[in-house]
């Protein structure tokens, strides 16, 4: 009897379908969603937090340096990290704005800001590069602006099309778009924060501040590199495929998963690796040089 009973008791069911089952729960779940993206909101917040907390400790300590790059690096990533924390918060009201360009607009636009954001650290790398080698920077600040601007105007024109033409093509070129994007920066971190590594190595080892800028360097270029070609590979799989989509709220795990790993963790370790703040001027034994 007892083997009988346990011939006819039905088996297990296998791993895979219990996960398939269980993911398929948690994405049609309003208060899985909701948690999601409130915790994702809740991360975005700290990061926003920090650097703005970087930008007012800049601000007090040297407060003649101006904007500097690296102020200018903490503030924008305060906008792009705030901008997501405020799009998640109300992410569920997103979901309703008509018409629905507007939504791709509101998604999409903090993308092209942390691509912004962190294009300035490799501007910056490039130009110390050059400067070393004494060659003119005006021109990389010049193809900074340039590059950020058509990069904006051909998104401005992806948006447009698919304003004008909501087809499914056009939503498989939005993505490929962001995609290819996400590519270049990721060489472009490879070629300068390489470029600059290898500069920094035939140094003196004795040089002051050497090793521990090549360590920034190497571990900030790898990162943004590895958080890019990342961002690239999601892109062209939502691109072509439905359940991969990040623009909806029943896959909340996936966009826990993609913005954590290819924004959040990216940002708050640079952040953290470039945590340092310039020294307070030491004036006090500086007298202007005599009209003699």
């Amino acid at each position: 009897m007892a083997a009988a009973a346990l011939a006819s008791a039905p088996a297990p069911a296998p791993l895979p379908a219990a996960f398939a089952g269980w993911w398929e729960h948690v994405n049609g779940s309003p208060a899985w969603q909701d948690g999601t993206f409130w915790a994702l909101a809740a991360l975005y917040g700290l990061i926003a937090a920090s650097s703005f907390i970087q930008v007012a400790r800049i601000q007090h300590r040297v407060p003649e340096y101006g904007w500097t790059t690296q102020k200018v690096f903490q503030f924008l990533n305060f906008l792009v990290n705030g901008a997501r924390c405020s799009i998640f918060s109300f992410r569920r009201q997103v979901q309703l704005v008509n018409p629905q360009i507007f939504q791709h607009v509101i998604l999409d636009l903090p993308g092209l800001a942390f691509f912004t954001t962190y294009a300035m650290l490799a501007l910056f790398w490039a130009e110390i590069s050059y400067q070393a080698r004494g060659l003119d920077t005006d021109g990389l600040r010049s193809g900074f602006y340039t590059i950020n601007g058509v990069v904006y105007a051909m998104q401005v024109l992806v948006w447009v099309l698919l304003w004008l033409n909501p087809n499914p093509s056009m939503l498989v070129l939005s993505k490929l778009f962001i995609a290819g994007l996400s590519f270049s920066a990721a060489l472009g971190f490879l070629l300068y924060g390489g470029r600059l590594f290898l500069m920094l190595k035939r140094f003196p080892i004795e040089s002051k501040g050497r090793q521990q800028k090549l360590s920034e360097v190497g571990r900030v270029a790898a990162i943004c590199s590895c958080c890019f070609l990342a961002r690239c590979v999601m892109m062209c799989f939502a691109a072509f495929d439905k359940e991969a989509d990040l623009d909806v709220l029943d896959h909340p795990i996936l966009n826990f998963i993609y913005y954590l790993l290819v924004e959040i963790v990216p940002s708050a370790l640079v952040l953290y690796i470039l945590r340092r703040i310039p020294s307070k001027l030491k004036l006090a034994h500086y007298h202007p040089l005599s009209s003699g």
